[in-house]
């Protein structure tokens, strides 16, 4: 079978089922982070790729703004579990042709998230590469019980924090108009160049025992979702007309309306499942999140699948889902 057949996820669930689980593994793969416990203490770890072509472009992002979204998507891989970052190790591959000034300054980059996060870089690897290549690691933790994708219940409600649909419009706008869309659209492009992640939402959360499931929206919403469900057993509806979109976002989307919060990825916020009787809770402490939350829709039995509908209650059909690395194009 080719990779374009199976597509990415089936890759990782092959690997998943062929990979031993070892000892002190309480979380291995197949979730936002993997939970691993040494003696007494337990500890995160995520890591992501971020290859140059593929994930990014030179030509329109800088070298400072990589080095920052290197760090960002790997903290909100483990804000997706309700932990903090602590270590990070980093990994690149660099084309002999690079000034040392540009690999410095995406350094820079690093740094400024790492002193914002409380993150310290504590090693890593350098290589000649034909492409610019980034492989980073991040360590991470947390006082209280990490928060999977596989807590979601039947009747639990979906919400999700920030806004929806910012960084995939702001990537459009970049490969239509390259670096010069940064000058009318500078919200949507610093949402894709810039991203946030949400560590004290997701640490906030895990400490009040409130999200059931949770996961970060980086391949596209409508993609994490069935994600989620896919671990929790459920099915889920999302009302259209709920959905978080940005001022930017809803003046340049035009026809387009909400598919790009549908399916556009990389907008690490987070989705997450909530009791209908912590409704009044999550109010009480929304301010201490850090973000606006959302209720978006709902969580039904697995039977019913995953659906979207619109104002008057019908389904809308959506053809794209999200994005999946052998099978979609960028």
């Amino acid at each position: 079978m080719l990779l374009k057949e199976l597509g990415e996820f089936g890759l990782i669930e092959r690997i998943r089922r062929a990979t031993p689980t070892g000892r002190g593994v309480r979380i291995g793969i197949g979730d936002d982070a993997a939970w691993l416990e040494a003696r007494n203490h337990s500890f995160l770890i995520t890591s992501d790729l971020l290859i140059e072509g593929i994930h990014f472009e030179l030509k329109w992002t800088s070298f400072y703004a990589l080095g920052y979204k290197t760090l960002a998507v790997n903290i909100s891989d483990l804000a997706a579990m309700g932990a903090s970052p602590a270590y990070l190790i980093l990994s690149l591959g660099i084309p002999v042709d690079f000034k040392t000034e540009d690999v410095e300054e995406f350094y820079r980059g690093i740094r400024a998230l790492a002193s914002r996060s409380g993150v310290s870089l504590v090693g890593g690897d350098t290589s000649a590469s034909r492409r610019f290549f980034i492989s980073a690691s991040l360590v991470g933790h947390s006082p209280y019980r990490p928060i999977t994708r596989g807590g979601g219940k039947v009747g639990d409600d979906l919400y999700v924090t920030g806004t929806l649909g910012d960084s995939a419009l702001g990537l459009k706008l970049l490969k239509k108009r390259g670096a010069r869309a940064k000058e009318k659209f500078s919200y949507l492009i610093s949402r894709h160049l810039f991203p946030s992640a949400r560590v004290k939402a997701g640490t906030t959360l895990a400490r009040e025992r409130l999200a059931k499931a949770m996961i970060d929206v980086s391949d596209g919403l409508l993609q994490d979702l069935n994600h989620l469900c896919k671990a929790s057993g459920i099915g889920a509806v999302i009302c259209e007309e709920a959905l978080p979109l940005s001022r930017a976002y809803r003046t340049v989307a035009g026809k387009k309306g909400p598919l790009y919060a549908l399916t556009g990825g990389e907008d690490y916020e987070l989705l997450f499942c909530l009791r209908r009787r912590d409704r009044n809770r999550l109010e009480k402490i929304k301010k201490r999140l850090g973000v606006p939350v959302t209720r978006i829709g709902k969580c039904v039995p697995a039977r019913e699948g995953t659906k979207v509908i619109n104002r008057k209650g019908e389904q809308r059909s959506i053809s794209v889902t999200g994005y999946d690395h052998f099978r979609n194009k960028r």
